[in-house]
């Protein structure tokens, strides 16, 4: 009888342990899920002094030492400027090779770009996300100035295209621009390992660039409102871009940087970011870029937060506020009456990031760009304060 008691307290010491350990199995996981992104982005400005007309040893070398930086100083993912003008940093079946990671020879190296690239972030535990601007062929409007094999040739005279006051753009109304864009990333998705697609300088390009298009959309009997109809084209492309994804890869996310005066958004941008924070199947994380202080006069960081953070109402949909790490040290001249913050301060990002973390849907921040924060051209006493600073509230995080 005495035995059968100590096998039975041995038994129910035994489950009590597997309980114990499962449970802790459990909140292991959870802590790996929420670990706090923390991002930067690499530009195709980034790209001309690392890589542009580089041998292809060097550009290796630079692109190496760009993530040793990354990781030793706490970044767990960058945001890399894959396609910044209707061009590719790989090989693509849809967009000509960009001029931006051309080798000292003016040719495209002998190893791929993207793929080395993104296997040495992985390395290294680092997240890649592929960034892509959908719109914008150039910040021209001259043709003769676009670079030899510019997609613009393959289009021109249709309205798939327009010369815009801001330069050459897809027109968001075709439907052959937004079946190219969408090829283009189901093209990555499906050839390279990349943690993210991620759009950027998400702004129709002009008023006018789309006007045949909605008088032969009226004339079909169509009734939106030209507002409406813009509005709806990029809601449209943002769905179809994150169904193609899901389908190839269901763990890729799917995010947009929109500019973060939210009125703005829909005047200019129309981009109807109330409408895609609210329902499933339009993007897995929102990173406005809230490129403000906290004495911004027209939009003080706390409120312009709080406000994105407000609007997002499925839950499932992550908040990364983009922050300014290029005015450190500079004049805001858009801040009006605080417009010497960045430079009587040297705490401001520091501040951000510890307020946002303390916002609901936070779950990291990102950072423009790498320039500012590892190239000594950009450096001043502000710079250096501020990232110790950085160092300080990264190495505390919970």
């Amino acid at each position: 009888m005495k035995n059968k008691k100590i096998i039975f307290l041995v038994l129910i010491f035994l489950i009590s342990l597997l309980f114990v350990l499962f449970d802790r199995e459990k909140s292991d996981e959870v802590i790996d899920e929420v670990e706090e992104t923390r991002a930067v982005y690499f530009s195709y400005i980034e790209f001309s002094k690392y890589l542009t007309d580089k041998s292809e040893i060097v550009q290796k070398e630079n692109i190496i030492k760009v993530l040793n930086n990354l990781k030793s100083f706490g970044f767990n993912r960058i945001i890399v400027h894959v396609r910044p003008f209707s061009d590719s940093i790989y090989e693509s079946k849809y967009y000509p090779v960009s001029q931006y990671v051309l080798n000292d020879k003016g040719k495209y190296p002998d190893y791929d770009v993207l793929s080395f690239f993104i296997k040495e972030a992985h390395k290294r535990n680092i997240k890649f996300d592929a960034w892509i601007n959908p719109y914008r062929i150039s910040n021209l409007k001259e043709v003769t100035k676009l670079p030899q094999g510019s997609i613009y040739f393959q289009y021109k005279d249709t309205d798939v295209v327009g010369i815009t006051d801001n330069g050459i753009y897809f027109n968001p109304a075709s439907s052959v621009a937004q079946k190219l864009i969408v090829n283009g990333i189901v093209e990555i998705v499906e050839k390279y390992n990349v943690d993210g697609i991620h759009f950027d300088d998400y702004f129709y390009p002009d008023k006018t660039i789309d006007l045949n298009s909605y008088n032969a959309y009226l004339d079909s009997g169509g009734n939106l409102s030209l507002s409406d109809y813009r509005l709806n084209n990029v809601k449209t492309l943002i769905k179809d871009v994150y169904s193609s994804i899901k389908k190839v890869k269901p763990k890729v996310l799917f995010g947009i940087a929109p500019e973060g005066n939210i009125d703005n958004c829909y005047e200019d941008n129309y981009l109807d970011v109330r409408y895609i924070l609210s329902n499933s199947g339009y993007v897995d994380y929102i990173m406005p870029q809230i490129y403000f202080g906290f004495l911004n006069q027209s939009r003080p960081f706390k409120d312009t937060i709080n406000e994105w953070s407000s609007m997002i109402k499925n839950s499932n949909i992550e908040l990364i506020p983009a922050l300014a790490f290029y005015k450190v040290g500079k004049i805001d001249k858009y801040a009006s009456s605080g417009n010497r913050e960045w430079i009587l301060n040297n705490n401001i990002i520091s501040r951000e990031i510890e307020y946002s973390r303390d916002v609901e849907h936070y779950s990291g921040f990102s950072l423009f760009s790498y320039n500012y924060l590892f190239n000594d051209q950009y450096e001043n006493n502000n710079i250096k304060a501020e990232k110790n600073n950085l160092k300080k509230i990264l190495s505390n995080f919970k």
